[in-house]
């Protein structure tokens, strides 16, 4: 098994230019979704690069204030647009994307990552890993496209029953049908070309985000997270997690690695109570970084071992008139708030990292959502 805990030993330093826009993969209709590269600001260090999005610039100084009021350190040496020719450019800085799809490669090169990304993006490719190696996985059958489907396979379903594209983002194209006449009318959704699977419901209301990193040549064990759903749609992760059943899938993370994956990589896994146990099956791979992804890596930096990242409302479009008096993230006490997807505040949302006890993040969630 060469899947490897996070190390805490010096690594030699490495430059980055981060460009963290989602543009290129991201769903139709998410809001400000054209300000996410903000996001990534809080995951750098100082002598990296990162590409933001023109519009941020004007809340440069709030958010820049906050990271130095609570310590958490990042570059400052911003470039104002998001053209990924950017990737290529700097002598000595290797690429750090959300995606690294087509139009990343384009500039960076590495076919070999480009191809393992996209393979594994499909939800039937990853059944079908999945089989290969033993991984445990709900009962899936998949279909390159949804005139495949035939009379046969419709008369023995069990419902209730998930369609699902084999490509989707953000829960988009994913649909739950609870009987037959569910599934004709959810059926109509998808183009007749459209790769698709039907797959067995996971009776349980938990899921998990295993995420790892990857180090050299190997994929490092880096944070298992509680999902926060609004039914399939993300909207935030808790830390610890009630469960870490890595070696489910530390066979495909083995996969992935040696077939050329970089950066970070994370897994979903449901909780699933059965008459022989707790059953930990995998239910895709996110080739990529995650909603999840960028609250871990600021508590990591930060020390921060219990959190949740929940998304937020607010009335306010710009950073000053966001109030954390007294409950901002102080490292002496440990606990409070630090702003992390902070651009789309220009759209009236926050995605915001409560850190302390389960008990005072409740409260802190209250009282941030009065002050919204």
């Amino acid at each position: 098994m060469s899947v490897a805990m996070l190390q805490t030993s010096p690594l030699p330093v490495s430059k980055h230019i981060f460009n963290h826009d989602i543009m290129n993969c991201t769903a139709e209709g998410v809001v400000g979704n054209y300000l996410y590269s903000g996001r990534a600001l809080g995951i750098t260090e100082p002598w990296d690069k990162i590409q933001m999005h023109g519009d941020l610039e004007p809340l440069w100084q709030d958010i820049t204030a906050h990271y130095q009021r609570i310590g958490l350190s990042h570059t400052e040496d911003v470039i104002w647009y998001l053209n990924l020719k950017q990737l290529g450019a700097h002598i000595g800085y290797q690429p750090s994307v959300f995606y690294y799809g087509p139009e990343e490669c384009q500039y960076w090169g590495d076919y070999e990552w480009l191809n393992t990304v996209e393979y594994i993006n499909s939800k039937n490719n990853f059944m079908q890993l999945a089989d290969e190696l033993g991984v445990d996985v709900p009962k899936t059958l998949c279909f390159d496209r949804k005139s495949d489907i035939d009379i046969e396979t419709m008369r023995n379903i069990n419902y209730p029953c998930y369609l699902k594209a084999a490509i989707s983002v953000s829960g988009v194209g994913i649909f739950r049908c609870a009987d037959k006449t569910e599934f004709f009318e959810n059926l109509r959704h998808f183009d007749t070309n459209t790769p698709i699977q039907i797959q067995e419901e996971v009776k349980t209301d938990t899921f998990l985000n295993l995420q790892y990193k990857v180090v050299g040549n190997e994929a490092v064990r880096l944070t298992a997270s509680e999902q926060i759903l609004d039914g399939f749609v993300h909207q935030g992760n808790r830390v610890p997690a009630s469960h870490e059943p890595w070696e489910i899938v530390d066979p495909m993370a083995d996969w992935l690695v040696e077939h050329g994956i970089k950066g970070i990589f994370a897994f979903d896994v449901a909780i699933a109570q059965t008459t022989s146990g707790l059953r930990f099956p995998a239910i895709e791979c996110n080739p990529r970084f995650n909603g999840a992804s960028y609250p871990t890596l600021i508590a990591n930096k930060l020390n921060i071992t219990e959190w949740s990242a929940l998304t937020f409302s607010t009335k306010y479009r710009s950073l000053d008139k966001i109030d954390l008096s007294d409950i901002e993230y102080n490292q002496s006490a440990g606990e409070g708030a630090i702003l992390v997807n902070w651009g789309t505040v220009l759209e009236g949302k926050l995605v915001i990292l409560l850190a302390g006890s389960r008990d005072y993040q409740e409260a802190l969630a209250v009282e941030l959502a009065a002050r919204l």
